[in-house]
């Protein structure tokens, strides 16, 4: 990707979002839209990227200062404008430009590599990302010539009745050459009905000006723009169903993706099986042949070694598990290292917070915590240790290898 540069055009306001934050900044999986945008193009090997920002630029700057470059557009008047902008910031250079849209996170660093290639191996003025769809409702249509050839783009609102039926789209993402985008921006004009400047009114300028326009297809998927909430919640089923497919090819077995959460950096190991209703969350590492769900939830912070099962209704946060454990039911463990072999029963709950700091609870090997038991951290139940069906063991009160407590507050039974 050498001679290639990236603009990512992120100024606009997101009205039908109906929201006080930036548009680039709300998340699809666990990222940020922009921050996808930006980790996808240096996915493809490009690592020099302007970002023309906009609306609320103090706060979008404060999260990407140390990822990409910035150009405020001190005026929202199109994406023709924005790339201008970016384009008269840059230093003269005789290579390419990516342009990425800023609310098109479904990308892949595949199809930024494959576009980048397709335009360079064609020795292209333009190169457009596009696909077709069977309902191409609000996106611009690609019009071709009778050789085939990229004649222009027809934004939605300004199609004809014929060209209604094009089921080519554009999918907002091009490579140009920096020498014919330099030449040919400023001869894009202001469209009437927006009082905007379209960056797609630039392929009609070059076809008319005889240079070569060609295209490259993508998954529809990919072109998933985020205008609306609406939109927000399909990109983020599409990324679930993304992990899901992964993690399956890699030998997890998920009864059914469709009621599953799973977020795209989870790490699970084979043979693991997911049930219905689970959740997991982004840093947490599950080892192969574990059982997890239904209605379980895995919260940042948890690794599960091999072969434990976790069932329903029950939460592990900030907490590592020893291979061959059980936590069946109705459990809360947060802040806490349980070693291997244990049994947790059914509404056993780790009180890790008194109100100011969170403290950390200890349950070693061959531990057995009955139904019920509150552990009030910080605490240690020793190994091999038992812990009575009901007892509340108080903060401090180390349990000893072996030894079995009961009662509120939990004492030896030795000692009764």
């Amino acid at each position: 990707m050498k001679n290639i540069r990236a603009v990512v055009l992120a100024a606009g306001l997101g009205t039908r979002m109906k929201t006080e934050t930036p548009k680039v900044l709300h998340r699809v999986g666990s990222r940020t839209i922009l921050g996808r945008i930006v980790s996808g193009i240096k996915g493809a090997g490009i690592t020099d990227i302007t970002a023309v920002i906009g609306f609320k630029a103090d706060i979008v700057e404060y999260f990407f200062k140390d990822s990409v470059r910035f150009v405020r557009q001190p005026e929202l008047l199109g994406s023709g404008d924005a790339l201008k902008y970016a384009v008269d910031g840059m230093e003269d250079g005789k290579g390419s430009i990516l342009v990425a849209c800023g609310d098109t996170p479904l990308i892949t660093d595949e199809t930024y590599r494959k576009l980048v290639r397709t335009h360079l191996s064609e020795k292209a003025s333009c190169t457009l990302l596009t696909c077709r769809v069977p309902e191409p409702l609000f996106y611009g249509r690609i019009v071709r010539g009778k050789n085939g050839n990229v004649l222009k783009i027809v934004e939605e609102k300004d199609l004809s009745a014929g060209e209604r039926k094009i089921t080519e789209i554009n999918a907002g993402i091009y490579c140009f050459s920096e020498g014919d985008i330099r030449k040919f921006i400023k001869d894009i004009k202001i469209n009437e009905k927006k009082k905007e400047f379209y960056l797609t009114d630039i392929v009609d300028i070059l076809a008319r000006n005889g240079r070569k326009i060609v295209s490259e297809n993508c998954d529809p998927d990919e072109t998933i723009g985020i205008n609306s909430r609406r939109d927000l919640a399909i990109a983020n089923r599409i990324v679930n169903r993304r992990t899901a497919e992964r993690l399956m090819g890699s030998g997890v077995t998920i009864i059914d993706p469709d009621t599953t959460y799973i977020d795209e950096t989870a790490v699970i190991g084979r043979d693991t099986v997911i049930f219905p209703d689970t959740v997991i969350e982004s840093d947490v590492t599950v080892a192969g042949g574990c059982r997890i769900g239904p209605f379980a939830r895995l919260r940042p912070g948890t690794s599960v070694s091999e072969g434990v099962e976790i069932g329903n209704f029950v939460e592990i946060c900030r907490t590592r598990i020893g291979g061959g454990t059980k936590i069946k039911h109705h459990t809360y463990l947060g802040d806490t290292v349980v070693g291997k072999n244990v049994n947790i029963g059914a509404g056993t709950i780790t009180a890790n917070y008194d109100g100011k700091n969170k403290h950390r609870t200890v349950i070693e090997d061959n531990a057995f915590v009955g139904v019920g038991a509150v552990l009030i951290a910080p605490v240690r139940v020793g190994k091999g240790a038992t812990v009575g069906a009901g007892s509340v063991v108080t903060k401090n009160k180390d349990i000893p290898a072996g030894e079995t407590v009961a009662g509120i507050p939990a004492k030896p039974l030795s000692s009764r």
